[in-house]
Parts: structure tokens; sequence; C-alpha cells
């Protein structure tokens, strides 16, 4: 431009010479510029919302959020500073249909673009650029990091009629853009992955010069005919949800279950999470593994079912039809499939590893939840499921996370490639199975395939290039050794979203074709063929992500369910009914162990302090009634001691026992307690049970009423209370000296007469008296038989209870004899 503004034919001065040079280099700058821009690092990459170097790498537990240059650009321009360079306008691409051409179809490109500089930009087109083929799965990994136009990588535009052309763009406005290329026209040779960029060329006012001022980057996977050895592919299709079901039942027969809130009915209606995962489930050929405790909490809300609300009142259920319908769709979308049923709830396998291992019976509930989890499939969808897989929180695996998984019955660890590495320097990915000892099969999952849908898909854009991603990435695996068949599993995140849902099955119906893939059940997977040169040494415990301990469950969170689970013991001893409690609460600690609380332990510790309050609460209704200080009056005494049972159901198996703390004072029983068994009936019922006492002296006596199991356990609080002996008054002494006394003499008097009668014999002589005469007059004192020589007996005594006053009574209960 410098050298058009000199006039034809001379020649220029140094001076200017000097000045036009200057100028081309000041001009050129911002060219320059663009050219010589480096990719974002993977540090800064993942900061933003795209953070598929994490993906790439292979990080176990790391979220990676699928979506290429848009999404790190954008977090990257969101500063005072205007974008410059191939950065100024960010290109969105929506749609890429198809997803994997063949010879003879059209491949329609369509988007956004912004101008995100403060400039008008004008004389603009959007157009598309193939790159060479990518050489594998690495070089894919490198091209979704890069954010900038490089040309040596970017490729060539198509150029000619397939652009879509723009005389200005106004800064902040976005422009709709679509274009319609015939793949003939894109130039795709061989079998092979090829970039695909959109890039939006245009010039300002500032550098009045074609430049490519935005691009995007995505995938075209190119494999017109089919492949003469696909790669078997192992979808896993997840049905699972956080927990919904408390402890707590209403006190009926039925036992109606109370749900915390009405959080799943929105899952399951149509356009909820588990509809659309059920919908778009039945419509492929994938591996569904499902939690056990979502059936059994959607088949709870089919009858009837409570809710508590936000105020802790509870109101009735009224989504028993979505209930119904959704089981019945998933019915008939798993009949004739092979179903893998996880242990009830999902539990924790690391934190039981790490954290639980130690606490006694932890790994009981292990194994109660896997055999529950099989039957409760079975019975709800009548097919007949495997139990044999556990599946550890995002497949990070360590020794003692196979022990316990294992430790169940399982015989196959679904594991991630990001924990099980490759040592071997293989040039290609082996197949899942790998065998680790001891009868155990590592199924290592695609770490790269299984995260291509973390992060938000509510966006076109980044649905659309998770898509292409994960279909180059399933095309290049099968490009790495055509001649190999291999087993491939792919384990996506465990509660997808219905947008990720929806984007995971728009991938999985381009593999559909069957080009270079095919579906392959998780059973079959586990007990293909293992690759001899891929790696079965599980890695060590501190290989183990730190990321992933911070969110395990603590040692005191098992600590918890089993102080729940000794309680829940000595409670089921005195039920009539034990099932009635066993099965709640069973599920419930269950479910206090789950991997859904992973990242939320506030919501774990209410849930755990839940289920132990309500427990305590049952076991509270059966009670010793308070019993007020008793008075004794008299040496011997029955008192009685109630036992109240609110519970719905009977009680049985329980001993009340009374223990004196005095017994030389007061005696129970034989000596220093008395047992009696208790057996009442429910709703409320009470039982006297009655003790006898014996009283040596006066005086107050603590007692204590206590209720005990049959193993000696105590059950609930003890009633104490006070005895306060008054027999022995100084009226009573009195009255009892008396009787006394009387004896005394009445002994006395049968003396003093027996010796009368002796004398008056002795005088009489052997003829019956001094005069001969053997008649005797009779003894008539008083107190005589006439017709006995015995001294008549004292009469009855007096009562020994002294009797009652008609004054106020004192505190306390009175108990005569």
């Amino acid at each position: 431009m410098a050298e058009a503004a000199d006039f034809p034919g001379t020649s220029p001065s140094p001076a200017r010479r000097w000045f036009r040079r200057a100028a081309t280099l000041l001009a050129g700058a911002p060219l320059l510029a663009g050219l010589l821009q480096v990719p974002v690092s993977p540090s800064a990459h993942a900061a933003g919302t795209d953070v598929r170097a994490n993906t790439a790498t292979g990080s176990a537990g790391t979220s990676s959020t699928t979506g290429v240059a848009a999404s790190a650009r954008k977090a990257a321009t969101g500063t005072k500073t205007a974008p410059t360079g191939s950065r100024t306008v960010d290109v969105s691409l929506d749609s890429l249909t198809p997803s994997a051409p063949r010879k003879g179809d059209t491949v329609v490109v369509s988007g956004k673009i912004t101008n995100e500089g403060r400039q008008a930009i004008t004389d603009a087109h959007v157009g598309l650029r193939v790159g060479s083929a990518l050489g594998g799965r690495t070089d894919i990994d490198s091209a979704a990091k890069r954010t900038t136009y490089q040309p040596g990588l970017d490729g060539s535009e198509v150029g000619g009629k397939y652009v879509e052309k723009f005389s200005r763009l106004a800064p902040g406005v976005p422009y709709d853009f679509s274009i319609s290329v015939p793949v003939s026209a894109l130039h795709l040779g061989m079998d092979g992955v090829y970039q695909l960029g959109v890039t939006l060329t245009g010039q300002t006012a500032a550098q009045p010069y074609p430049q490519v001022l935005g691009i995007e980057r995505t995938f075209l996977p190119w494999q017109d005919g089919a492949a003469d050895t696909k790669t078997k592919t192992t979808y896993l299709w997840p049905l699972m949800s956080t927990t919904h079901l408390t402890s707590r039942t209403r006190s009926d027969e039925e036992q109606t279950p109370l749900f915390k809130d009405e959080s799943l009915a929105k899952e399951l209606q149509t356009g909820g999470r588990l509809q659309q995962l059920l919908t778009l489930g039945s419509q492929l050929d994938v591996a569904w593994v499902i939690d056990p405790d979502l059936l059994v909490s959607v088949d709870a809300m089919t009858t009837s079912y409570d809710v508590e609300g936000p105020d802790g009142t509870t109101v009735a259920g009224k989504h028993q039809a979505l209930a119904k319908q959704w089981l019945n769709q998933l019915h008939k979308a798993v009949k004739g499939k092979k179903v893998v049923a996880l242990p009830f709830a999902d539990p924790d396998l690391a934190s039981l590893a790490h954290n639980g291992r130690a606490v006694k019976g932890s790994l009981g509930h292990l194994k109660e939840a896997t055999e529950v989890g099989a039957q409760a499939v079975e019975d709800i969808l009548n097919v007949k499921p495997t139990s044999d897989f556990a599946w550890p929180a995002e497949g990070a695996v360590d020794p003692s996370v196979v022990d316990v998984a294992t430790s169940a019955g399982a015989h196959s660890v679904i594991a991630r490639s990001d924990s099980l590495r490759e040592t071997g320097g293989l040039l290609y990915t082996p197949s899942a199975a790998r065998p680790i000892g001891g009868g155990t099969t590592a199924v290592v999952a695609d770490a790269r395939l299984s995260t291509a849908f973390r992060g938000d898909m509510t966006r076109a854009e980044d649905s659309t290039l998770a898509t292409q991603e994960f279909l180059a990435q399933s095309l290049m695996i099968t490009l790495q050794d055509p001649d190999k068949q291999r087993s491939i599993v792919v384990a996506p995140q465990r509660m997808p979203s219905a947008s990720q849902a929806q984007t995971m099955a728009r991938a999985l119906a381009a593999l559909d074709d069957k080009r270079w893939s095919q579906p392959q059940s998780l059973t079959a997977a586990a007990k293909a063929e293992p690759d001899p040169d891929a790696t079965t040494q599980v890695p060590s415990a501190r290989s183990y992500p730190s990321t992933l301990r911070k969110q395990e469950l603590p040692r005191s969170a098992f600590e918890e369910v089993q102080n729940t689970q000794g309680k829940l013991d000595r409670f089921k001893q005195i039920l009539s009914e034990p099932d009635r409690v066993i099965t709640p609460f069973g599920r419930a600690m269950d479910r206090e162990m789950s991997t859904s609380w992973r990242g939320r332990p506030t919501d774990a510790q209410n849930f755990r302090k839940g289920v132990q309050g309500y427990l305590t609460s049952l076991i509270q209704q059966v009670k010793l009634i308070n019993k007020s200080d008793v008075k004794l009056s008299g040496r011997s005494a029955t008192i009685p001691v109630t036992v109240q049972n609110n519970l719905v159901q009977g009680v049985d198996h329980l001993v009340l026992r009374l223990t004196s703390t005095n017994p030389t004072r007061l005696k129970v029983g034989d000596g220093l307690y008395e047992e009696q068994p208790v057996r009442i009936t429910g709703g409320g019922h009470t039982q006297s049970v009655k003790f006898t006492t014996t009283a040596n002296a006066n005086g107050p006596v603590t007692v204590y009423a206590q209720l005990y199991t049959e193993d000696n356990e105590p059950y609930g609080e003890p009633v104490r209370f006070d005895v306060n002996v008054t027999e022995f008054t100084a009226t009573v002494m009195l009255v009892i000296g008396g009787g006394v006394l009387l004896l005394v003499l009445a002994g006395f008097r049968m003396y003093t007469q027996r010796k009368r009668a002796a004398r008056r014999q002795a005088e009489a002589g052997p003829d019956g008296g001094p005069d001969g005469d053997s008649d005797a007059a009779p003894d008539t004192s008083p107190g005589t038989d006439p017709g006995s020589a015995d001294p008549e007996q004292p009469s009855d005594p007096t009562p020994d209870t002294a009797v009652e006053s008609t004054e106020p009574s004192h505190t306390g209960e009175r108990v005569d004899r």
C-alpha cells in the first residue's frame, strides 16, 4: 500500500524508503502477532469451562467439560482488554450434520458469529478449513486444546461458493450462519479423523486487510464403508439418583413411606432427567446399570406415599400415575436385555476401603446391600440381573478398593484407564478386560470416551463439539490397529443430566450404523480375551487421587452407621414383628453409605442424624411410666410399676427389674431385686407389673425400675423413686410391745396354775385328798376352760396397720399390705 502511494516511474528517496518500510512493519505487526500466537496452556485451559486437558491427560476423578476453543476463548476474553487477532470474533458451531458423513453426503455446518471487539468488521465471510488427517488420539487432544488460528495446522479454506459473506459485523451483535458443502468438495482422503475449522475472515478500520478474526475447531470422522475389523463397544447406561426416601414411615399397617420432597417426581416427568435417560436408552443398544434403590423408591411412589413439607408438615404424594408409567416403560426397555444391578444404594466402595473397613460390621452392610439389590431388581423388573460388577467412584482403584469391591462377591471391578494406566508403551488402546489376580477382572473403561460428556451440555455448541470429539476418538481406536479387534468400555458419569443424556444418545446413534464399532454387553466385555501386553498392575494407595479422597465419607460416618445398627439389633429383639423395622432401617443404613453423598457432606450428615433420631424415637415408645415416691404402711406390700407401649406392634422378650439400693431395710422379692416378664400389645397399651417387698426398718429406700432385653442389655432409661417405710412408728411399737407382754403374762399364769395343781395333788395323797375324797373342786378362775386343764389362749392381736388418717395424703403413693 505504501508503494502504491509513490508516483510510477520515480525512484523513492532513502528517507522515504525507510518510512515506507517502517509503515509496512507497523501495519503487519497485528497479523504477525496473530500468526505467532501459541495455544493456551493446559492449566489455563482447565480454568475455563473447557477442561479437555484433564480428559486428555487422564486424571482420575477430574470432571471435564467438553467444548473446544469457544468456551476457553470466552473465559480468556472476559477481561477489560478487547480481544484481538483470531479471538476477536466468537464462532459458535451449533450443528454439524451428519456427524460422520459418507461419500455422497452433504455436510451442513451452522452456528453463530459474534464480534467481541470494539470496531466493526467489514468484508467478512465464514468459511470451512479442512486440515490433514490426524495421526493419533493425542493429536485429537492437542487440536482440542488450541484456541487460536495457526495457519500451518488449521488447513486451507474450502472457499469458493462454500462460504457465507457478511458486509459488516457490528460489535456485540450475533449473526447466524449456515454452510452446506458436499463431502466431495472437502477433498477428504483415506479413512481417518480430520480437523474441521470454521473461521471468520474479515478486516477492521485499524487493520484494513483480510485476516482470520475467529475460529472454532471440531473433528470430522471419515470412513465411507464398514471397517474389516470393528471395535466392540460397551456403553454403560446408568439409572441412578440421589437418596429420596427417608427412614420414616407412617404408623399404619402398610408403613406408608415418607419422601423428603418431590424431586424424584420431577426427574420422572416429561423432560426430566430419568425420563430422558429411559426414553433415549430404550432406543439404543446399551448396558443398563441400575441402582436398586431407585427402583424401590419409584415403586414406593406407585401407591400411597407422604412428602415432607418445607415447614416440617407431611402431605400426601400425588404422582402415583407418573411412577407407574415410568416403571412400565423401564420394564419394556429391559425385557430380554442384560441388566447389571449394583449393590443397594450404590455404596461408596472407596470410602469403605479407606475409612470404613476398620469399623466393625461395615463390610457386612456391603454384602447385604449386594444381595438385597439383586433381589429388588428381579422382583420389580422381572429380570434376572447380574450382580457380579463393582463400580468405584470415577473408576479409581487401589488394592484396598479392589479388596472391598470384591468382598461382597463381585468378580469384576469397573476401573478407568486414567487410574489403571498403561506403562508398556502400547501404540494402541488395549481391550478393557484385565486379570488383576485372585480371580478378579478389572474392566478398564476408556477415560477419554467416558469423560467426553461432562459439563453443561445445554448449549448447542458444547453438545455438538462433544459429539464430534467422541466419534473422532472412537474411530481413532479402530484405526490404531485395524487388524486387531478390541473390546472397549465406556463408563460415563453416574447421574447424567438430561442434556448430557441427549448428547450421549446423539453420539451413540451415529455409531449405530456399525461402520467401525459394534455394541457388546458388559458381561461379554469382561469375558473377552485380555491383551497380553496391557497393564494388570493395580496402582498403589499413594496413586489414588487426592481430589477423590477429599470427597469420601469420613470414618465417623461409618461409626454412626454401626451405632444405628447396634440400636436396631437391641430394638428388634423385643418386637413381635421385627421386619417392620429391620427392612426400612436396613435400607436407610445402606443409603447412608451411598456414593451420591460425594461433594455433599452436610446433606450426608443430616441424613444420618435423621435415621438415628427416628430410631431413637421409636425405641422410646416402649418405656416405663414415671413413678412418684411410695409410702409403705405395712411390713410387706406389693409395688406396681407400669410399662407403656406406644408402638403399632406388640412387644415381648422384655423383663422388668426392680432393684432396692438397701435390701437390709427393704427387700424386693427374695433380696436385692426381682424380675418380671413384660408383654404388651401395641397401640398405646400398658402393663402394670407388681413386685413383692418386705420392710425391716423405718426410713426411705431408693428403688430403681429398669427394662432389660433377654440378653441382659438395659433397654431405655431407668425410673427412680423412693419407698418410705412407715410401719415401725411409736404407736405400732407400743401395740407390738403390749402383745408381747400379754404373751409373757399368759405363759407365767399357765406356769403358776400347773404348779398349784401339782401341790394340791401332793397334799391329797394317793386317795385323792386329805379326807380320802378324790373329787376336787373345779378351778373356776377366769380364763380357764371348765372342760380342760389347759389355760385359755390370748385373743387375736390387733391389726398391724394403723387406721388411715383423714388428713390430706402426703406427696407420693401409699401402698398398704
